[in-house]
């Protein structure tokens, strides 16, 4: 058959459709036959090499491992770069440009920051018996091995199995200074990982010599003190030039973990690890039995050092604020004043370790941290652990945690913004959120209907979710963000606080509470000086004012439903007898992490309890339970005088009330007393002009040190709240 087409040009022609057909089939044939005789020709020449039998089965093995290898050093190496990138920083080598002398609130000293290597003491001056003494114990191997002690590591693996405990390190000194320059002590796989790549680097660009120097110069070795030099002044008092085999035993002990051998502070234990210094020397090769004897029986002199203290978390932190403000200044030596009051830090430590002693056991918790602040942000406390000697990880600035209900209060501000009630209904039932929906604490819903102050007391999460929905998620988000809680994202959970926050952050997030609803930025400097005592910063002179973000009047609500969380919900343990206390509980699943995030009218304060692995505490263990009674005994005694503001929206405590009645009874059975506008009126126009002069005076008079002003002394007592 023929078929007749037009074409463009108008001309005719004729094609033959059953030899096209036919052309296409033969063509599609020969293709597969070639295809066939390629694929032959392909099997055929692999058989040559086929393996059958032990053969096959190690052959597939080895094929299994390279495909698995291949795939596992992809992953690793997702965490290359972001090691790799950690190197760019222009002073990797010396940590920071800045080296600051600290002062508490009241210009005591109290510590300093900024690590200046200047090779004042270099590595030819430091005593070969301290070199000798550092190797033995914390890596034989080091001039041998390639940045990681393959063979020490399994050695180690050996021994801490058959002890069942970590009785020795793997970690090379090489892999412990990467730590050191690049990364925190936050112990996870990623950390690690990049603590590898990092070692690897240094080994690439710098000598042996120059990693052990480096190492000598950037570790903690307790009581506030970095390198040998500095440890060798603080417990020695002496350079360390001029130590002896016994106090260099001494330092070398002190790598693994500084506070538990800290020999001012654990005298035994400091003993115990010197002896097994000295025996690391002979088991090493390095001396002999008869070189360390004298040493053994001739123990180290220690200067007493006991009433030294250094909030080092807290001091941590403030020097990254020193270097944030300063950055681009031209200022490098400086003096700063703070924040921090050193009687209610040793008191905030004191309540965590005695919480390890009573609660914290049973709930199977392993870390803790506290934050403090009054209500304008200036941070009073900061422990960012249980000890900063076995870990200088900050849990209370870095550590993101999941803050569960605590979250809540956020959610219930913007429903309080959009015009929603506290004494509104809500039904407790579980909404949808494409494929997901809530239950509350131990699973189930209730159907029964409450008000939202109820809600938020019993901290029911079907209703928050069901608040973040009608209110808009973007809304909430925006929130957030504008309070400071920027690492927040958007999810179906987010009412349940399903994103990580660190602790100062949370804290910070409740003062704006605390405050009628200003912006409140945590701030641990007050004003900085430089050598020449000129003032280069002042917190009061270059900070705006707070700005006003929410209206009070919502914040004053928010407040309320607070309140009731206090005195009839979750926070129950939290009520103090003095001053009204507000707050949330927080338990995050697992339960994981667990909260409690409050504020009387004088301070604001977050206490987290958790563990660094985020593996689940003890089953049943809530915020209420833990963190709540761990926050009472912090608050009760940090309130050292009844005059204590008033929150905003809640009326005085009737125990303030009344002290403030039996003060005005005091006063008014004085001789002469009268109000101050009576006073005012009565004095005599020459006096009030004198002392409006002298009040002029006074203020621009520089302040006097605290030693002049207070007994040194009462800053060694935990402060005791006076009824």
């Amino acid at each position: 058959m023929r078929d007749w087409i037009t074409k463009p040009n108008k001309r005719n022609r004729t094609i033959n459709w059953l030899a096209l057909d036919s052309w296409i089939d033969s063509s599609l044939y020969g293709l597969y036959a070639r295809f066939k005789d390629s694929w032959a020709n392909y099997n055929n020449f692999f058989q040559r090499f086929r393996v059958t039998g032990p053969r096959r089965i190690a052959t597939e093995f080895v094929s299994e491992a390279m495909t698995l290898g291949t795939a596992g050093l992809a992953v690793v190496l997702m965490f290359e770069l972001p090691a790799i990138e950690l190197t760019k920083n222009p002073n990797w080598r010396t940590g920071s440009e800045f080296s600051v002398t600290f002062l508490d609130r009241y210009g005591n000293e109290i510590g300093k920051r900024g690590i200046q290597f200047s090779d004042a003491v270099p590595l030819e001056e430091i005593p070969n018996v301290l070199v000798k003494a550092t190797m033995a114990t914390e890596d034989r191997r080091f001039f041998d091995h390639f940045g990681i002690d393959i063979i020490g590591t399994a050695r180690a693996l050996v021994q801490n199995a058959r002890s069942d405990t970590v009785v020795q390190g793997g970690s090379s000194v090489t892999q412990q200074l990467a730590k050191n320059l690049f990364l925190s002590s936050e112990r996870s796989i990623q950390r690690k990982i990049r603590e590898l790549y990092l070692a690897l680097w240094l080994e690439a660009h710098l000598s042996k010599q120059e990693i052990l120097k480096l190492y000598l110069d950037r570790a903690y070795l307790g009581g506030g003190t970095f390198g040998v030099e500095a440890a060798s002044q603080f417990y020695f008092g002496k350079s360390v030039r001029d130590i002896n085999l016994a106090e260099a035993a001494v330092l070398a002990g002190l790598f693994k973990a500084p506070t538990k051998y800290a020999p001012h502070s654990n005298p035994v234990e400091s003993r115990a690890r010197t002896n097994q210094v000295l025996t690391n020397l002979v088991e090493a090769g390095f001396m002999t039995e008869g070189q360390v004897h004298a040493a053994r029986l001739n123990a180290a002199k220690i200067i007493d050092r006991q009433e030294d203290y250094v909030p080092n978390y807290f001091l941590d932190w403030a020097f990254e604020e020193v270097q944030r403000l300063m950055r681009g200044k031209g200022e490098y030596v400086l003096t700063a004043r703070t924040t921090v009051d050193v009687p209610l830090q040793k008191l905030a430590e004191q309540v965590i370790d005695d919480a390890f002693e009573r609660e914290a056991k049973y709930a199977r918790a392993t870390q803790a941290s506290l934050v403090s602040m009054d209500t304008d942000g200036a941070v009073r406390v900061i422990v960012g652990g249980r000890d900063y000697g076995d870990s200088q990880f900050n849990r209370a600035t870095k550590g993101l945690r999941q803050p569960g209900s605590s979250f809540k209060p956020y959610v219930y501000l913007t429903a309080i913004e959009s015009g929603i009630r506290p004494n509104k209904v809500y039904p407790d039932v579980a909404p949808r959120c494409g494929n997901w929906s809530p239950s509350n604490y131990g699973g189930g819903v209730s159907g029964r209907a409450m008000t939202l102050y109820e809600a938020m007391a019993r901290s029911v999460n079907t209703i928050a979710v069901r608040l973040s929905l009608d209110v808009g998620r973007d809304k909430l988000l925006e929130n957030v963000h504008k309070i400071g809680l920027t690492s927040v994202r958007k999810t179906c959970s987010m009412a349940l606080g399903d994103t990580g926050i660190a602790p100062l952050d949370h804290t910070a997030g409740f003062a704006v509470f605390a405050s009628g609803g200003k912006a409140i930025k945590p701030y641990a400097i007050l004003e900085l000086r430089n050598t020449k005592d000129e003032l280069v910063y002042s917190r009061e002179r270059d900070e705006p004012v707070p700005a006003q973000i929410f209206k009070r009047e919502d914040i004053e609500t928010l407040n309320t439903m607070l309140e009731k969380v206090v005195t009839e919900g979750s926070g129950a343990r939290a009520r103090l007898d003095f001053t009204t206390a507000v707050g949330k509980t927080g338990t995050s699943s697992g339960p994981r992490d667990v909260w409690f995030m409050g504020f009387t009218g004088q301070y604001v304060t977050g206490v987290w309890f958790g563990k660094d692995d985020f593996s689940e505490m003890a089953a049943g263990t809530t915020g209420g339970q833990l963190s709540a009674p761990t926050w009472h005994r912090y608050m009760a005694a940090a309130h050292t005088s009844m005059d204590i503001p008033q929150i905003p929206g809640l009326p005085l405590h009737p125990r303030q009330v009344e002290e403030r009645q039996r003060l005005l009874e005091i006063r008014r059975d004085e001789p002469g007393f009268a109000s101050g506008q009576d006073a005012a009126r009565r004095m005599p126009a020459k006096t009030r002009k004198a002392l409006t002069s002298l009040s002029k005076l006074l203020k621009g008079a520089p302040k006097l040190q605290a030693a002049d002003t207070q007994n040194d002394a009462t800053l060694d007592n935990l402060p005791v709240r006076t009824q």
